[in-house]
């Protein structure tokens, strides 16, 4: 049997404000700060270790490793930053209030948005500042890998690659493995670990900063999971 934890960043300044968020680099906030601090203690108090460490290339995520991998005093061990575990990109979305998108578009709609695996969010241009291509992290992606919006199964279907070739060699090689990414991304790796429905999957809600622990077989099939 392999442990395998997920921890989704602690709460960001947007989270706080109710905005969506996407792709846009927004810090944490005060309180996701301590969140992360907590979830670090709370691993290392369960006696946890690890290996290596996977991120997506935001830093909410990568400074909710960093504080989670300095109470564990795991801040050596090798860590991999990939796009492929950024939050699903809200196309026009990103930067909006949520209470006030319900009002303008209507809840029906903005939950389709949000929570329908197959709905697109409206896209922005190229031109628009939110694009990707506009910035240096995302200078290797290819044209058709910078995103104007994308649903929950586009998100899947981009973190699927990095799944197979980075993160399951690192279990099938006995290592101790957590990844930290967005709400999102972890909601499209869990439908495809535990092979949920689109139904299912659109009612899972991840909290902040809090572990998720995988038990898988020697197949990488879930065994149980459990929230720490």
């Amino acid at each position: 049997m392999q442990k395998l934890v997920l921890l989704r960043h602690g709460e960001s300044v947007w989270n706080k404000e109710n905005r969506f968020t996407g792709w846009t680099d927004v810090d944490l906030s005060e309180n996701g700060l301590q969140q992360a601090v907590d979830a670090g203690k709370l691993l290392a108090a369960k006696g946890y270790t690890f290996d290596v460490g996977f991120t997506s290339v935001l830093k909410r995520s990568i400074k909710t490793m960093h504080h989670v991998l300095e109470q564990l005093d795991h801040l050596w061990i090798p860590v991999h930053k990939s796009w492929r575990l950024n939050e699903r990109f809200y196309g026009a979305l990103q930067g909006l209030n949520k209470e006030e998108t319900i009002k303008k578009y209507g809840e029906e709609q903005v939950y389709k948005w949000r929570r329908d695996p197959h709905e697109h969010p409206p896209a922005i241009t190229k031109d628009d500042e939110r694009f990707p291509g506009h910035y240096l992290r995302y200078d290797d992606l290819t044209y058709r890998e910078l995103p104007v919006t994308e649903n929950l199964s586009e998100t899947m279907v981009r973190a699927l690659p990095f799944w197979h070739e980075c993160i399951v060699p690192a279990i099938r090689s006995n290592k101790k493995v957590i990844i930290f990414a967005h709400g999102n991304s972890l909601r499209a790796l869990i439908q495809y670990i535990e092979n949920l429905s689109d139904e299912e999957v659109t009612k899972l809600d991840i909290p902040t900063a809090t572990p998720w622990v995988y038990e898988l077989d020697d197949h990488l099939n879930c065994i149980r999971h459990y929230y720490l």
